[in-house]
C-alpha cells in the first residue's frame, strides 16, 4: 500500500524557512508504533497523520508524533496540515476541525487569490500555569548565569493551553543567541508537570528584526541528543497567553508577533493573537504562512 505524504515549511513565506513538517495523509490503519517509527524516519520536529475524524461533523483526527513521542497538540503541525489539507480541497472550508489528544483544535484558513497562504489556529485548552522554577534552574538548562534571566515582569513557568513548556524571560538578544542546552541541568529540571523543553524569549530585539515584538528560541530532547525548534507555535501562543493573563487589562486582544529560528538559519514569523473579555482569556490563536516542499509516497513491509 502506497502512502502519500507532503511536506510544508511552516511560518515562513519562503522554501528553506520556519519549520519542517511531513504530513501523512491516509494514515489509517498505521499503529502507534508504525507512526512513531515513520516520525522517527523522517525526523522533523513534528510529523502529523490524518485519519478520517471520529465524529463527522470534524474534519480529521490528525496525531502528531515528534522524532521520539506522540503529543497531545502542537502549534506548527497544526498550522501545516491545515495548508496542506486546504490546498488539496477542490472546495475548501474556511475553516477546518481537527480533532487532537488535547481535544477539537479550530484552525481558520486564509486565502489570496483563490490560493491558501497561511492558517491560523485556536487552542484548545484554556491557559494553566503551572510550576515555577528559579532563576538559577533556568539559566543553568541553557548554558546562561541567573543574571541572563529577567524575572521582573514573571517567574520562569510551565504554562500550557494544551501542550506543557518551560517559558523564560532573558534580558538581552546577546543572551538569547549565547545560549546552549545543558543535558545534566536539564536531567534535573525536566520533565514537570508535563514539560519537556524550554522556550525562551527577549523582548531586545535588533533593528534588522523589528517587525517581531519577541525573539524566542526552543530546546527539545531529539533522537541523538538536543534540538532546537525552528518555531513553536504550541509554546508561543501559550507565552503570548501567559502575557495576556498578566496584563490588568479586562477588554483587550493582544497581539504579538514572534520570531523564532534566526539563530539557526531558518528564520519564523508566528503572529499571536489572545482576547480578554472581563479578564478572563476568551480565546488565543497563532498562525501564518506555509510553503510546499515535497511530496512523495512510501510503503511499509508487510502493506498491500
Amino acid at each position: 500500500m502506497q502512502r502519500r505524504y507532503i511536506t510544508v515549511d511552516v511560518f515562513t513565506d519562503r522554501a528553506f524557512g520556519g519549520n519542517q513538517l511531513a504530513v501523512v495523509l491516509d494514515a489509517g490503519g498505521l499503529t502507534t508504533a508504525q507512526m512513531q517509527a515513520i516520525a522517527t524516519e523522517f525526523n522533523y520536529s513534528e510529523t502529523t497523520f490524518v485519519l478520517p475524524p471520529r465524529d463527522k461533523a470534524n474534519d480529521a483526527e490528525v496525531r502528531i508524533f515528534t522524532p521520539v513521542r506522540e503529543l497531545p497538540f502542537a502549534g506548527h503541525p497544526n498550522v501545516g496540515t491545515a495548508f496542506v489539507l486546504a490546498s488539496l480541497a477542490k472546495e475548501p472550508k474556511p475553516r477546518l476541525l481537527f480533532e487532537e489528544k488535547a481535544g477539537l483544535v479550530p484552525v481558520d484558513i486564509v486565502r489570496e487569490q483563490g490560493r491558501v497562504v497561511s492558517t491560523e489556529l485556536t487552542a484548545p485548552q484554556p491557559l494553566s500555569k503551572l510550576a515555577q522554577f528559579s532563576a538559577e534552574d533556568v539559566a543553568a538548562c541553557i548554558s546562561l548565569t541567573a543574571d541572563d534571566i529577567k524575572t521582573d515582569r514573571h517567574l520562569p513557568q510551565v504554562v500550557s493551553v494544551g501542550t506543557p513548556f518551560l517559558v523564560a524571560e532573558l534580558h538581552s538578544r546577546d543572551a538569547l543567541k549565547r545560549a546552549r542546552p545543558d543535558a545534566a541541568a536539564f536531567g534535573r529540571a525536566l520533565p514537570r508537570d508535563g514539560a519537556f523543553s524550554v522556550w525562551f524569549y527577549t523582548r531586545d530585539v535588533s533593528a534588522s528584526e523589528a517587525s517581531c515584538d519577541r525573539q524566542a528560541r526552543m530546546f527539545m530532547r531529539g533522537t541523538g541528543g538536543f534540538a532546537e525548534d525552528p518555531a513553536t507555535g504550541s509554546a508561543t501562543v501559550a507565552a503570548v497567553s501567559l502575557f495576556a493573563d498578566l496584563d490588568p487589562t479586562r477588554d483587550r486582544e493582544l497581539k504579538l508577533t514572534v520570531g523564532q529560528g534566526f539563530d539557526m538559519g531558518r528564520p519564523s514569523i508566528l503572529r499571536t493573537r489572545v482576547r480578554k473579555q472581563d479578564g478572563k482569556i476568551v480565546s488565543a490563536h497563532v498562525g501564518g504562512n506555509c510553503v510546499k516542499m515535497m511530496e512523495g509516497t512510501f510503503s511499509l513491509a508487510g502493506e498491500g
